[in-house]
């Protein structure tokens, strides 16, 4: 049985996740991604990775599932900077 807090943590996982979602899609269509922090972005991405090493811990699938969602973002985010300078 799935623990309510791991269905709060899903819920909180999908939100915080679908956030990036605009940005990346603005940065995608404009071609545009200079008021991004390449530095910010990378210290995310990092951020996210350690979360997700943590989640694989705790065996948390909220945990696990945004981290490797938000991570994709925040590399595409990434690419997109290095891409469009």
């Amino acid at each position: 049985m799935i623990d309510k807090f791991e269905i709060i943590g899903f819920i909180a996982a999908v939100l915080t996740t679908s956030a990036f979602v605009p940005q990346v899609y603005k940065a995608w269509k404009t071609k545009s991604t200079e008021s991004l922090s390449l530095p910010m972005y990378l210290i995310f991405f990092t951020g996210i990775m350690l979360w997700l090493v943590y989640g694989f811990h705790l065996n948390s699938f909220a945990m696990i599932f945004s981290n490797i969602i938000t991570g994709i973002l925040a590399l595409l985010l990434i690419f997109l900077k290095l891409k469009y300078k």
